[in-house]
Order: structure tokens, then C-alpha cells, then sequence
């Protein structure tokens, strides 16, 4: 007999719903009959959600975290609220520090019964990054409005479609010689299906996870080095990666118009590894993919000949 979820029928508020991880959580909410409402400033990024869902079962809201009628008005009639919200643009302790309580306050002024922030490992608020301080933030403020929330703090995510991998990816496809910031940092990446279906437990038990904090980490650990030499490995291709001294990292950071801000490097050069401080996947049940398990299949389309790129290095050799 199908047993039916907690969540069948609820209305379930995601702020920040349109990206990456919120998409995710979203495919893992409705596959549990939950009502989902993407509540973010450009939720048209979303609608690709639209067939998983059944008639009436998925809603849109265009939402401004910083003004708390528009946050009130999305979060009314919720019995659930997630706040996924992440940047490292603008002003970082407004838009994941004090726009992380209002969340919470209006949630609990609207009645909802659960209340999952999505943190990050190393959030600190003396942490040597903007972000890491404004998570840090956004923590002790979701705790004092609503002190039953549940925090979960992942490390750096990956995916088919965003997240690390995706990042470097395509840099990796297109440039022979790449400088690589901070070499030696150790990562344990996360997958963002095990994140979502953390998201997902708590909120269809919120009795057992009400007030606590988890850390969110991959089985393995890498370099920052060796992830970029694995991604070039599973696309099949040969890449000098330069290791780059802090000092000339932090200033190439320092300049205007980089593809990374400071804030970014001091975060990357910190790492992002669980310190056992905390409970992990285990709490939920869950068993982190590792990367190994995915990788060689997610850079397929990364690779020169595509899925026939093995056949080809075995008459070619590896490809550039």
C-alpha cells in the first residue's frame, strides 16, 4: 500500500526556488505531492519546473527579500518555509544576514511549522569572508525568530546543471594552460540531489530535526588541484594547471572586472570540509554520492567527440 508523504497537500514557500539548488528542491518537494510556491525575483527562471507538476500544485511569486510586505505576502498560508537564498553580489549582510530573520519572523507570524536555512559550511561571523560572516548572521537571526528551524550547511555543491562542475567545466574545454587559485584546499563537494533530499527530510520531519544544525559534506575529500585535474581526465582532455601562489591570487582577485571578487578567494582558500562539529547525511538517512559516481557522465557533453570520445582517443589519442 503507498504510504503518503507529510508534505502531500502543504504549501511549501522556497525563497530563491529559481536557482540551482532551489530547482532541485523544488522536483523533490512536488515528487512528495507537497504544494510548492517559488518565491524569488525572477521566478520565470522556474518554469521549467511546470511539468513536473500536477494542476494547482505549483505556484510562482516574484518576491524582494529586503521588503517585508512583499516577504509576508509570499509566505501566507505556508506550513513550510525554505530560504535558499545565496550571493556574492551586493550587500551581502542585508540580502543573507538580516533578510534570513525577516524570513524566519514572517514565517512564524504566518504559522508555518517548519523553517529550513540553507547556511554553509565555514559560516562564521568572524570568518575571513563577507559570505561566510553573513551566513553567520542569517543563522543567529533565523534562530532567534524562529528558534525550531532547522540549519543545514552544505559544502560546495555540484550537479548536472550548476554548481562547481559547471564552472570550471567549460574553462576546462576551452583553454589548454589555466592558472588554479588556491591548489591545495581541501573540498568535500556534495551533490545537490542529497542537499535537496535533506531539505526534504526535515521539513516532512520537523518534530525530529526541530532546532538543529547539520553539516552537509561529500564522502570524499579533494584539492581544489585535483578536482580540476579530474574534470579535464573525464573529459578527455590534456591540461597544464598552474598552481598560483596566495599573494598573486589575492591580487589578481583584488582587481575590477575578475571572474572572482576577494571575497571569493579568502572563501576558497578557507576550503569548505564538514569539522564534525555537527551530524551530516547519517541524521537523514542519506548516503552522499560521491563525485566518482557521476562525473565521467556529467562531462560527456564537455568532451570533443562527445560519448564517442573514447573510440576516438583509442585511434587519436587524447584530445586537446
Amino acid at each position: 500500500m503507498p504510504t503518503t508523504s507529510p508534505l502531500a497537500d502543504k504549501v511549501v514557500t522556497i525563497f530563491g526556488g529559481s536557482g540551482f539548488v532551489g530547482r532541485h528542491v523544488a522536483e523533490d518537494l512536488l515528487q512528495q505531492n507537497a504544494r510548492v510556491r517559488i518565491a524569488a525575483r525572477t521566478p520565470e527562471d522556474a518554469f521549467s519546473l511546470k511539468p513536473l507538476a500536477k494542476l494547482g500544485q505549483l505556484q510562482f511569486a516574484r518576491c524582494n527579500i529586503l521588503d517585508e510586505h512583499s516577504v509576508c505576502a509570499c509566505v501566507e498560508g505556508s506550513h513550510a518555509v525554505v530560504n535558499l537564498v545565496g550571493t556574492f553580489e551586493g550587500d551581502l549582510m542585508k540580502l543573507m544576514g538580516e533578510a534570513a530573520g525577516t524570513l524566519a519572523r514572517a514565517a512564524k507570524d504566518a504559522g508555518a511549522k517548519s523553517f529550513v536555512q540553507i547556511s554553509a559550511i565555514g559560516a562564521d561571523i568572524d570568518g575571513p569572508s563577507e559570505y561566510a560572516r553573513a551566513k553567520a548572521l542569517g543563522e543567529e537571526l533565523v534562530r532567534d525568530a524562529f528558534p525550531e528551524a532547522t540549519i543545514l550547511r552544505p559544502s560546495i555543491i555540484f550537479g548536472p546543471d550548476g554548481g562547481i562542475l559547471t564552472m570550471f567545466a567549460d574553462l576546462i574545454s576551452t583553454f589548454p594552460v589555466l592558472p588554479v587559485f588556491a591548489p591545495d584546499s581541501p573540498l568535500q563537494v556534495v551533490h545537490v540531489d542529497d542537499v535537496a533530499a535533506a531539505v526534504a527530510a526535515s521539513l516532512a520531519d520537523p518534530s525530529a530535526h526541530a532546532g538543529e544544525t547539520y553539516e552537509l559534506a561529500g564522502p570524499d575529500r579533494w584539492t581544489m588541484m585535483e578536482l580540476n585535474q579530474r574534470i579535464a581526465e573525464a573529459q578527455r582532455r590534456k591540461r597544464t594547471f598552474l598552481p598560483m601562489p596566495d599573494g598573486a591570487s589575492a591580487a589578481f582577485a583584488a582587481l575590477p572586472g575578475t571572474p572572482m571578487s576577494s571575497d571569493q578567494w579568502r572563501m576558497l582558500k578557507a576550503g569548505s570540509v564538514a569539522d564534525g562539529a555537527y551530524p551530516g547525511f547519517a541524521a537523514f538517512g542519506i548516503q552522499p554520492r560521491p563525485l566518482e559516481l557521476v562525473i565521467d557522465r556529467y562531462m560527456v557533453h564537455h568532451r570533443k567527440h562527445g560519448r564517442f570520445a573514447d573510440k576516438m582517443d583509442t585511434v587519436q589519442g587524447r584530445e586537446n
